[in-house]
């Protein structure tokens, strides 16, 4: 008997090298440089920002409020006499557990919704689909703010709408590149052998469908940090005193006229964040997709 060959077991002996192969193409590539040299500045101030802030981000001190930017003071000082630039560096820890922690959370559970839904039977994808499309039919700001104004702002509520929301997306697409895999040679020659429901959807068709969602994931995390912001810029985010970089611009959108330093420097972290991560998952987009990648 003549067995259909499984692209799998190629995959497995490339797997060693590709780590260090993707990295040394990502290096190369000029916006994929830029791209991940942004996100392991943002990743560092997140992880030692209470060892790297110059001042402590929560300490009041009146007398040296409206201080502009100079030596001492990088980012100049807040109406709280509150050292902006250390505020930056701890928000950065904030946008980091809202933009990964969610995104990785509503990932893993998208992955398996959508691999069971693409391969379980025909019932259970249509009631996974009419959850995903109900929850995905709302405005995302409207539902933010709604979830908000019900359970109160917090982190923990904030981190929950963001799942709510990105979820049924990642499970959409993982149940599309299921449903495309399903019939396929190499699947039908695993289900022949006798192999079971589970191992195939987590054993052969999850390492075949996670590599584009981890390329979404990538560029999503900037729209989270920045549903974060606006959110909390519109009142309905992080509470004070945390220093979220929402908080920082809408503390210094009412005193734009005078200290104008403040909503400048709250806005360039959502920039940096927002090129580095955009940049790097067009960079992994560029070199994972066997029709896109550019040989080095």
């Amino acid at each position: 008997m003549t067995l259909v060959s499984v692209p799998r077991s190629e995959a497995k002996k490339l797997a060693p090298g590709m780590g260090p192969a993707l990295l040394r193409r990502i290096r190369h590539d000029p916006m994929g440089a830029i791209g991940l040299a942004l996100v392991l500045l943002v990743v560092f101030c997140g992880v030692f920002a209470p060892w790297i802030t110059p001042f402590d981000p929560l300490k009041i001190n009146v007398p040296n409020k409206f201080q502009p930017p100079s030596l001492v003071h990088w980012m100049g000082t807040d109406n709280l006499g509150r050292d902006v630039f250390s505020r930056i560096i701890a928000g950065s820890r904030i946008a980091l557990t809202v933009g990964v922690t969610t995104i990785a959370t509503a990932l893993g559970i998208g992955l398996v919704l959508g691999l069971i839904a693409g391969y379980g039977p025909r019932w259970l994808d249509n009631s996974l689909m009419l959850i995903f499309d109900s929850i995905y039919s709302f405005p995302t700001v409207v539902l933010g703010l709604t979830v908000i104004t019900l359970l109160g702002a917090s982190i923990s509520t904030l981190t929950l709408v963001v799942i709510v929301i990105q979820t049924p997306a990642y499970a959409r697409l993982t149940r599309t590149a299921t449903l495309t895999l399903k019939n396929s040679e190499y699947v039908q020659a695993i289900e022949s052998l006798g192999a079971s429901k589970i191992r195939i959807i987590f054993v052969h068709l999850l390492p075949n469908v996670i590599g584009p969602l981890l390329i979404v994931a990538s560029m999503d995390i900037p729209s989270v940090v920045a549903l974060e912001a606006g959110l909390t810029y519109l009142g309905m985010g992080i509470p004070p005193p945390a220093p979220s970089w929402g908080r920082i611009l809408q503390e210094g959108f009412g005193l734009i006229r005078t200290a104008p330093w403040i909503v400048i420097a709250g806005g360039i972290p959502l920039i940096i964040t927002t090129l580095g991560f955009t940049f790097l998952g067009e960079s992994l987009r560029d070199n994972l997709d066997p029709k896109l990648r550019r040989v080095i």
